[in-house]
């Protein structure tokens, strides 16, 4: 019998084509044999320590905070090899794609950072790597396309649709319907049929586990609130995933609100969508009035997604943890808030979480502590900030 129920509530699921279920079941038993193996473990763990550079570092932001009332820490996902949280569940996927006995991993990638981390990983391990890119999103996101590149992935542009990152997972899933015998679909979020929403959670879980530790060291007690971008949402997944059970811990995920939640512009599901299947999975959906799915839009390629994790979709339903939305507009003022006055350059994803920290600050009346995942950093953005400015 499988440890973990397919479904998060009414969530998640299996939804794929019959030619999927056997890769689907081989993963789902290399998974749950690998975790409870101790020398996986200790093969990642090596890894994780001595490739990727954990634990990362918790952060004091004393000068970002708007307000003397509020201390705001970070977890400093930055700073892991590769500049993202990515790396983490990738490394995790690339030993599976050995254990499995494949030589290929298939990737997709908005940003470029799951792209990055995939590229980094297969060349460590060997292991050959194609990764769909949306046109609009090679664009972007130049510097990442060639980043890959130099690590030997075949980066595969993808002109359908909206040229972003669902268009993108679009052509892997049907690259992978064609050869999963040879290769591994190495999904970069916590969403997709059953079993990838368990395993990225169960790879990112490491980010919350070491902050809370980190936490009761640096003020002897835990945050008020953890706070994490969702696009997909397996940073902000990895965060919460220890801090569930902590019912004294507040939970929040920023949605993009991109140019404003009542301008059809935004890639908010969890505000406006509706319970839809979509990449073989059963979760909130941004769609029009005949259920088609909704073109979504941030100016951060990496959350611009028309839905969102299941398990997101479950704590949202269930109240466990609050999704707000940030528009492009705050999260690029909140982006150089923190380049100003830390000298950290953020990820535009990242910056949507710190936005809503900062509202959050400034708005305080009782001391709090926020705990903020700063999942990548912003030198892939450099040139959407030039760009903006050099509009204005």
């Amino acid at each position: 019998m499988s440890r973990f129920s397919p479904y998060f509530g009414e969530f998640g699921g299996t939804f794929v084509p019959e030619i999927l279920v056997p890769a689907l079941d081989q993963l789902t038993q290399a998974f749950e044999d690998a975790i409870e193996d101790p020398a996986f473990q200790a093969e990642l763990g090596k890894l994780l320590k001595h490739f990727a550079g954990r634990p990362t570092p918790l952060y004091e932001a004393t000068h970002l905070s708007p307000n003397p009332k509020v201390r705001i820490f970070l977890k400093r996902e930055d700073l892991l090899h590769g500049g993202a949280h990515k790396t983490n569940q990738v490394l995790a996927q690339g030993l599976l794609t050995q254990r499995m006995g494949k030589t290929e991993i298939i990737a997709e990638t908005g940003a470029g950072q799951h792209g990055v981390a995939t590229a980094m990983v297969a060349a460590m391990l060997g292991l050959k790597a194609r990764i769909y890119m949306g046109a609009k999103d090679c664009e972007r996101q130049q510097p990442n396309v060639y980043r890959m590149k130099l690590m030997g992935a075949e980066v595969i542009p993808v002109h359908a649709g909206s040229g972003t990152l669902k268009d993108a997972v679009n052509e892997a899933l049907r690259d992978w319907a064609a050869n999963y015998d040879k290769a591994h679909y190495l999904l970069g979020t916590a969403a997709g049929p059953h079993p990838f929403p368990h395993l990225v959670r169960e790879f990112q879980r490491i980010i919350g586990k070491e902050a809370k530790a980190q936490m009761i060291e640096a003020i002897g007690r835990l945050p008020d609130a953890a706070i994490a971008c969702v696009g997909g949402g397996s940073n902000a997944i990895g965060l919460f995933a220890d801090f569930i059970e902590e019912e004294g811990v507040e939970l929040v995920g920023v949605e993009p609100g991109g140019e404003g939640l009542d301008t059809g512009k935004h890639g908010a599901p969890i505000h406006l969508g509706r319970t839809g299947i979509l990449h073989g999975m059963k979760s909130y959906l941004m769609q029009d009035d005949e259920g088609q799915v909704q073109e979504s839009h941030s100016i951060s390629a990496g959350l611009d997604y028309p839905a969102v994790g299941p398990q997101h979709a479950f704590l949202a339903q269930t109240g466990r943890a609050q999704y707000v939305a940030v528009t492009d507009d705050e999260a690029i003022a909140a982006f150089k808030t923190l380049c100003r006055s830390e000298g950290i350059i953020p990820a535009i994803e990242s910056s949507h979480a710190l936005a809503y920290a900062l509202k959050r600050a400034a708005a305080a009346t009782e001391e709090e502590v926020l705990l903020v995942n700063l999942s990548g950093r912003g030198d892939k953005d450099l040139n959407t900030i030039m760009q903006l400015e050099a509009g204005q």
